[in-house]
C-alpha cells in the first residue's frame, strides 16, 4: 500500500484526513453576508448539526478504515509466517518421504535375505539326511 511522504500512513488515509481538513475549515469560515430573518437562522442551525452529524459518521468512517487497515497489515504477516511454516513442513515431509523408501527398500532386501535363508536352511536339512541314509554300519567290528 502506498505511503504518504514521510509519514507512516497510508497515502488514502492521508487523503481522507485532508478532506475532512478541508470540510471542517468551510464550515468554519464565516459564511457571506446576507439578510438574515429567524427561519434562516434555524435552517442554518439544523444544517450545522446536520453537517456535525455527518462528520462524525465520516470520521467514524475513517476509524473503521484505519482499524480495518492495521488489522490487514496483521493478516498479511500471519499468512507469511503460516506460509514459511507450511514451507518447512512441506521439507519435513519431503526428508520423511525419503526415509521411508530408504527403510522399505531395506525391508524389501531383508525380507529376499529371509526368503534365501530359509531355502537354504531347507537345502541344508535335506543334505544332512541324505547325508545319514548313505552312512554305512557296520556291525561286530570293535572299536579302536
Amino acid at each position: 500500500m502506498p505511503r504518504g511522504k514521510g509519514t507512516g500512513k497510508p497515502a488514502r488515509q492521508l487523503l481522507f484526513s485532508e478532506a475532512l481538513r478541508q470540510q471542517k475549515h468551510s464550515l468554519t469560515q464565516d459564511p457571506p453576508p446576507h439578510p438574515h430573518n429567524a427561519s434562516d437562522d434555524m435552517a442554518e442551525g439544523s444544517q450545522g448539526a446536520s453537517m456535525d452529524r455527518i462528520l462524525q459518521e465520516i470520521s467514524a468512517v475513517g476509524r473503521k478504515l484505519e482499524d480495518m487497515d492495521s488489522a490487514m497489515v496483521a493478516l498479511t504477516a500471519e499468512t507469511r509466517s503460516i506460509r514459511l511454516e507450511i514451507a518447512g513442513f512441506q521439507s519435513q515431509i519431503s526428508g520423511l518421504d525419503q526415509r521411508v523408501t530408504t527403510v522399505e527398500t531395506q525391508v524389501a532386501s531383508w525380507t529376499d535375505s529371509g526368503q534365501e535363508l530359509m531355502y537354504l536352511c531347507s537345502k541344508m536339512t535335506d543334505l544332512e539326511d541324505r547325508s545319514r541314509r548313505n552312512n554305512i554300519r557296520l556291525s561286530g567290528l570293535p572299536r579302536v
